[in-house]
């Protein structure tokens, strides 16, 4: 398996217009966020990125949120989203669009997530399914240096493995969006076939969507059974030491 440490420096989405069908494909996962977003309550809330921050939230009761990313137009703090300038334990939700894909160190997006995020709280994540006629599209000859096939795509349960490792527990996993998004292509050519598959081929769907939940871990303090162990304990009831000539000197 190769390292997560190997994205090769390409093109990298600042819109959603920079991908082929970008509409469609925003459309696509808002809908599906849409239907989590009333259960995520709290102060604070983190778009990691800049798609993320295009991404409409208003259904969130979370009145405070703020775009990370190094540029951008929607960006309200300017910061790595590997290296957060927040506290521990300080954030209520963060929403992932499309953004592990295009740098070096996913994992470490998620570590900086989960410390920021409280007991409890939601991460939202989006991302392409290599398993599907998107991935495929990924082996075409100059596929890499074009969007969104630019980016390392990671299997939806390679993520999952990150997020339990983390101490995540993952509520839902769903995958959408049949089709290659390949730029010349035309959706509604294929609409029987998209039909078909969402029926019969669900895991194939070209975007998945992850939502997980940061564990509490109560800690339960275990009581130590401190007891003094006797220097001699015969094994024969009566027994005693023998008393030897040097004892006596």
């Amino acid at each position: 398996m190769k390292p997560a440490l190997s994205f090769l420096q390409g093109p990298k989405p600042d819109e959603w217009h920079d991908f082929p069908h970008g509409d469609y494909l925003k459309v696509g996962i808002q809908k599906r966020l849409d239907e989590w977003l009333p259960r995520m309550f709290g102060y604070h809330m983190l778009k990691l990125g800049c798609l993320s921050g295009q991404m409409d939230t208003s259904a969130s009761p979370i009145k405070h949120q703020v775009c990370v990313a190094p540029q951008g137009k929607h960006v309200g703090v300017f910061a790595e989203i590997d290296e957060l300038p927040f506290y521990e334990n300080s954030v209520d939700a963060c929403i992932l669009s499309q953004c592990l894909e295009y740098h070096s160190d996913p994992h470490h997006i998620l570590r900086e997530a989960h410390r920021t995020l409280i007991p409890g709280g939601y991460i939202v994540i989006s991302g392409f399914n290599p398993f599907s006629l998107c991935g495929v599209a990924q082996m075409l000859p100059f596929s890499k240096e074009k969007l969104p096939w630019s980016g390392r795509f990671f299997t939806p349960s390679r993520v999952k493995d990150w997020l339990d490792l983390l101490g995540f527990e993952i509520v839902a996993d769903e995958r959408f969006i049949h089709a290659s998004l390949a730029r010349g292509s035309r959706l509604s050519r294929f609409a029987p076939w998209r039909r078909f598959c969402r029926h019969y081929l669900k895991p194939m769907g070209s975007v998945y969507m992850l939502v997980a939940r940061k564990r509490v871990m109560p800690l339960t303090p275990i009581k130590p059974k401190w007891h003094v162990k006797p220097k001699w304990t015969p094994a024969v009831k009566g027994a005693g030491l023998r008393q030897t000539c040097q004892d006596k000197e």
